[in-house]
């Protein structure tokens, strides 16, 4: 069967389920994109099981990513995710993140957020209107992409960007830097902040792994994440091995850094280069004892809006939100998480065959 019809009868057994019904016009997109002479690269792409974390860049024109997307929206599936780069014409699917990376993402945030609040040099006031967020997307020209989380300040019903944050796990470091410049450069933002991690291999693609029931499952789920937590502590950073099957490979490393525009006249496409950097785990190994808690650049005034801010004095307050306990913390069990996540992706329910009690 062709593979076209194969899409659109699955897009409209998803919109039957989900109860959707569009009107003329969105009829008509759609059937542009499914009977297109040429056929969708991206719409094949964004078909495909996609591993998380994944982010992939595919050439592709505005209303192709346009009637894509549509397609995406009125399905009504939070991921993939599908963002469009106007300065390259680029398409970037984007795969559910990991519990690394969304722990860490919240971490940052959280962390900096409480050292605010702790401050005993402003009001109550102020810090109330200090917020972070995740996962929001926003658009600039014809660009649209979303951050991994940001810090905003909140004045009546105006609210400004003051931090953005971008995890990349094993992205490629010049994609997190584009995404980081751009939240930078193209949004105004006063300060970013990028994690950069890198797992090592895993090897071979484990088997599928087959239960009799989903008790029996969950309960080797359960054993698998108590074992994998006592493996932490003689390898803090991985491997994770069950059955000597890697569910987590070792950690090659985790940078993280700060970025600042160079100047007020910097062109939202700018690529930045990081203002500070620093190595916080190399081959396994916590390497960040020496690593400044305010990386020797986030100030109160990175936070809150200086014209609210009484003195200079104040506004470079450091705020000293990395801390290794947290990091160990968050970074450890978010690594077990994804380990026991990607065991339950490979699991598969069978049952028993009947007994023959008959003479």
């Amino acid at each position: 069967m062709n593979a076209v019809i194969i899409e659109r009868q699955e897009g409209e057994r998803k919109r039957k389920a989900n109860g959707n019904t569009f009107s003329p016009e969105i009829i008509k997109r759609l059937a542009m994109t499914e009977h297109s002479t040429e056929p969708s690269e991206l719409l094949n792409i964004v078909r495909r099981p996609l591993s998380p974390d994944v982010r992939l860049e595919v050439p592709a024109s505005l209303a192709e990513y346009e009637r894509v997307q549509e397609v995406l929206e009125n399905e009504g599936t939070k991921y993939p995710q599908l963002w469009f780069d106007g300065t390259r014409n680029i398409a970037i699917v984007v795969a559910a993140p990991s519990a690394v990376h969304g722990a860490m993402a919240g971490g940052i945030l959280k962390s900096i957020s409480d050292e605010v609040m702790m401050n005993q040099g402003i009001s109550s006031e102020l810090r109330r209107g200090l917020v972070w967020v995740a996962d929001t997307t926003n658009t600039r020209g014809l660009t649209r992409r979303g951050w991994d989380g940001a810090l905003l300040y909140e004045q009546g019903n105006r609210s400004t960007l003051m931090i953005a944050v971008e995890v990349g796990v094993s992205q490629a470091y010049e994609s997190l830097r584009a995404a980081i410049s751009w939240s930078v450069c193209a949004l105004r933002c006063p300060l970013g902040i990028a994690m950069s991690i890198r797992e090592g291999g895993r090897g071979i693609i484990p088997d599928m792994l087959y239960y009799p029931s989903i008790q029996e499952a969950d309960n080797a789920f359960h054993d698998a994440e108590e074992d994998f937590r006592c493996q932490l502590t003689q390898s803090p950073y991985g491997p994770l091995i069950r059955e000597q099957v890697t569910w987590y490979g070792r950690v090659r490393q985790v940078i993280l850094e700060a970025y600042r525009m160079p100047d007020e006249n910097s062109a939202p496409q700018t690529l930045l280069h990081p203002s500070q950097s620093f190595m916080i785990v190399e081959d396994g190994k916590f390497v960040g004892d020496n690593v400044p808690p305010n990386l020797q650049e986030v100030v109160l005034g990175d936070c809150i809006p200086g014209h609210i801010l009484s003195g200079e004095e104040i506004e470079a307050t450091p705020v000293n939100f990395f801390r290794r306990q947290w990091f160990d913390n968050k970074f450890q069990d978010s690594m077990v998480k994804t380990a026991v996540n990607r065991m339950r992706r490979r699991a598969r329910f069978v049952r028993s065959p009947s007994l023959n009690l008959s003479s």
